[in-house]
């Protein structure tokens, strides 16, 4: 076996999709799946784009947003390593729901459809992960329309940013700071909401002494006050 099947293989078993395989099944998909290197900001896909790829993160993080017909942007999540993308599309050969773009430099798997349908019939543990991956798209996306719908603007940016620090958070002397370095403009489309109301109500916060927010990242003192803001619809 090769030293880059091994590299691959060790990728692969990190990621949910493919960590209950055997040592011989994660080498067949190695032998498919090809290394690609992302740039900060590059798009991998746009929306509409007719798909026949799937992808897994080796490194770095990637967005996958959607534009409104005003050019309003909506981040659905942001995905790190070890996480799948792209598999809607390669399921059924049609257009990508949503585009996907590289928070940071990177380096992705790239599985053919070609190649992974004949491995899925021939694997029913994958098939049902990838049914668990899809199911738990979905709750996301029914969460974040919900809570654009019936939650008010600082409820639902409070419980965007508790999320975030259990994915991203450490601990500091002044409390827990979320490792993503994020524009207010990134956090309004992670809500739904514009740059110009999330500033104001950062700033409110910061008067409060509820977070801290400097040079992109934001540090909260006391996540149970947030968590109560978080709850008040």
């Amino acid at each position: 076996m090769s030293t880059p099947n091994l590299d691959k293989i060790q990728i692969l078993s990190k990621s949910f999709l493919f960590h209950r395989l055997s040592p011989g099944d994660l080498e067949q998909v190695a032998r498919f799946a090809k290394l690609k290197r992302i740039a900060a900001k590059e798009v991998v896909f746009h929306k509409g784009e007719t798909g026949k790829q799937m992808f897994a993160i080796v490194s770095g993080r990637l967005k996958i947003s959607t534009l409104s017909e005003e050019g309003k942007e909506m981040v659905f999540g942001i995905l790190e390593a070890g996480e799948i993308f792209g598999e809607i599309s390669l399921l059924d050969g049609k257009e990508r729901t949503a585009t996907a773009t590289a928070i940071a430099p990177g380096e992705l798997l790239v599985i053919e459809r070609q190649d992974f349908i004949p491995f899925l019939e021939q694997h029913p543990k994958v098939a049902i992960n990838l049914l668990a991956t899809l199911a738990l798209r979905l709750r996301m996306t029914d969460e974040l329309f919900e809570d654009t719908l019936f939650r008010n603007l600082p409820s639902r940016l409070a419980k965007k940013l508790l999320a975030l620090t259990r994915y991203y958070g450490q601990e500091t002397a002044t409390g827990t700071q979320i490792s993503l370095r994020l524009s207010q403009q990134e956090i309004g489309n992670l809500v739904g909401t514009s740059r110009e109301s999330i500033n104001k109500q950062l700033r409110i916060w910061e008067e409060e002494g509820l977070i801290t927010f400097k040079n992109g990242y934001i540090t909260i003192p006391q996540p149970k006050k947030l968590q109560r803001i978080a709850e008040f619809f």
